[in-house]
């Protein structure tokens, strides 16, 4: 299958904060405020929200077709289309995590695991890194939808994923980043809308 360490991320912010407070510790994310020496010699204050990271899957079958759920998000207040995708469990290689959650959103295993690298969901406030992964060899098992998670599962070409990617019908931004960069690693040729 694969064998991917758990990532550890040494950042210049973990040496520059120089000092911190937390003033929300919720059930996902923690919200401090840190005072930090930026590269520049200033000092700055900075709200920032940690999450323990996630994982994205673009799984693609014999025809060529990408999962894409459309799944119901109370904080975008509408449906929203994205990968198979979830929370990093504590201690949770990022691989293991994305192949759990493409078991339990679209009922699929995959054999052929390629790693695609991770992003950043929103850098200026948030430091959720979200890992990518192409997925191959599908094989059916039975979905395990958890009881929060409104989802339909779509396969959709994978021509016609980057087409929405690219016109914005897909806003989902970990969505977007996977299936362009599945794209890239596949050696498609990209058009613009």
């Amino acid at each position: 299958m694969w064998a991917f360490a758990a990532p550890h991320h040494r950042t210049m912010q973990d040496e520059n904060v120089t000092q911190t407070s937390t003033v929300f510790t919720g059930r996902v994310i923690t919200v401090s405020k840190e005072k930090v020496l930026l590269p520049n010699g200033n000092l700055a204050d900075y709200e920032i929200v940690h999450h323990p990271g996630g994982a994205a899957v673009v799984a693609l079958d014999e025809s060529n077709r990408v999962c894409l759920l459309h799944q119901y998000r109370p904080a975008a207040g509408d449906w929203v289309w994205e990968l198979p995708a979830g929370r990093l469990e504590p201690g949770e290689p990022p691989a293991l995590t994305a192949s759990r959650e493409l078991v339990e959103e679209a009922g699929r295993e995959a054999r052929d695991w390629q790693d695609l690298g991770y992003m950043l969901s929103s850098p200026g406030v948030f430091d959720e890194r979200i890992h990518l992964f192409l997925a191959r060899q599908l094989r059916t098992v039975p979905a395990h939808h958890e009881p929060h998670e409104v989802l339909e599962a779509h396969w959709v070409a994978l021509p016609e994923a980057l087409e929405r990617a690219m016109d914005g019908r897909i806003l989902d931004s970990k969505t977007v980043v996977g299936l362009l960069r599945a794209a890239a690693r596949l050696g498609m040729a990209l058009n613009a809308p």
